[in-house]
């Protein structure tokens, strides 16, 4: 079974289960994966493959990480709340990311074959890292990492 079959079971064992968190959180993906699929130019009965599944729920909790940090921000911590409990559930569905330790070894043999000992070409060291992790690693820890490297 496809991960996108899969959410959509999970959207009935959530309504069976009364837990409304998760209803709201599948009802937001699926609607997410509709969007995605009218979007690639396909009919919304479509299914996503498991890669593009992964793309639109790690859209997703980055926009619930943005919106905590906005509502936090303006004290507004009622509205923080439901969406921390979104975030948890859209996390239970993407892979463990790997850690800076981890990605450090990665990081630094591709600075080695790339060449780059100084800071002037972090940007394209950071996107080859990112193209080589493939998407296990976050952003943010990948530029830390490198950050690291280069000085």
């Amino acid at each position: 079974m496809s991960l996108h079959s899969d959410i959509k079971g999970e959207l009935k064992e959530a309504m069976k289960a009364r837990d409304e968190v998760r209803l709201r959180t599948v009802r937001g993906m699926m609607t997410a994966f509709t969007n995605e699929l009218v979007a690639t130019g396909k009919t919304p009965q479509d299914e996503l493959d498991d890669a593009s599944v992964l793309a639109v729920i790690k859209r997703l909790a980055k926009q619930r990480k943005e919106s905590i940090v906005q509502f936090e921000a303006a004290g507004r911590n009622e509205l923080a709340e439901p969406e921390k409990l979104e975030l948890v559930v859209l996390e239970g569905y993407l892979p463990q990311m790997m850690s800076q330790e981890e990605i450090e070894p990665i990081a630094k043999a591709k600075l080695e074959e790339m060449g780059i000992a100084d800071k002037s070409k972090m940007g394209v060291a950071i996107g080859a890292v990112m193209k080589e992790l493939n998407g296990k690693a976050d952003g943010g820890d990948v530029k830390v990492v490198v950050e690291k490297l280069l000085t």
